[in-house]
């Protein structure tokens, strides 16, 4: 509130908003045709230069972990998107040379990341992670399934991902190198449907990776596969050519294989790079 000296002549509260106000206004539209016109112009050109967004193609087999690191990388990198599309190797290699928009792919197999390379659409793979097969069975595990022989008993439901997908590929050498005859009750396109049908009871095994039982937690029980007979399988990670944003995306791959990184790879049950 203004206040008048002691010794001035008293003024009248009406007069005195009639006479500053207006000046008041002036000054004010004075300083706002300056600086209040260039401050937001500076705010948005430096919000514009530190937003990026990235996509990764994984492997479905990375899902847990990938969603994991995406965070990590966003909260490490404020004004960056990560987002993730997760499915089979196979379909996701198929998508990249058939010219889906992406930046990073990550492979649960060499092959299938071969194929991109090979078509012009990523270079210089490096492998971060490997992992193996184990038995999922349903909690309660109604088929009494205690080792990989137990698959070809009759009347047993299984399980298996389709022929073409990295899971697949590992489940029949694994079942080729025990001599074990399984004819599966459904394939799933992926190694997420196969432990979905695990889960639901929909069969009584499938053959999965380990880091998926370790995933499902409480909802599976993990049946270990004998190391003589199990299969392993790397997986590669690359910055696609036709990204747009090849330097963030190659701080996100970075960060994968940063010691960090491969703390989470290894909390999941991930190995280390063969």
């Amino acid at each position: 509130m203004i206040r008048a000296s002691r010794g001035s002549t008293r003024v009248s509260r009406l007069a005195v908003p009639l006479v500053l106000v207006p000046a008041l206004a002036l000054v004010a539209a004075g300083c706002g045709s300056d600086d209040d016109t260039a401050a937001p112009a500076a705010t948005t050109t430096g919000a514009a230069a530190e937003s990026h967004s990235i996509t990764v193609f994984a492997a479905a087999s990375l899902t847990e972990t990938f969603t994991e690191l995406g965070k990590q990388f966003e909260a490490a990198h404020p004004g960056t998107k990560v987002e993730f599309s997760f499915a089979a190797s196979s379909a996701l290699a198929q998508q990249i040379n058939s010219g889906a928009p992406a930046d990073v792919f990550a492979s649960a197999s060499p092959k299938n990341m071969t194929e991109v390379v090979d078509a012009g659409h990523a270079k210089d793979p490096t492998t971060f992670a490997t992992n193996s097969l184990e038995i999922a069975v349903p909690k309660d595990n109604p088929a009494r399934i205690d080792d990989i022989g137990d698959l070809d008993t009759p009347g047993v439901k299984v399980s298996l991902c389709e022929a073409q997908v990295p899971c697949g590929v590992a489940a029949t050498t694994v079942l080729d190198k025990a001599g074990e005859k399984v004819t599966p009750v459904t394939y799933g396109q992926d190694v997420k449907a196969v432990l979905t049908s695990v889960r639901l009871g929909e069969v009584d095994a499938g053959l999965v990776y380990r880091t998926d039982v370790a995933a499902a937690g409480a909802d599976v029980v993990g049946v270990e596969i004998p190391a003589n007979v199990n299969a392993t399988t790397s997986y590669p990670i690359a910055v696609l050519t036709d990204s747009d944003e090849t330097e963030t995306a190659q701080q996100f791959v970075d960060s994968l294989l940063s010691t960090e990184g491969a703390k989470v790879l290894t909390e999941a049950g991930f190995g280390p790079p063969a």
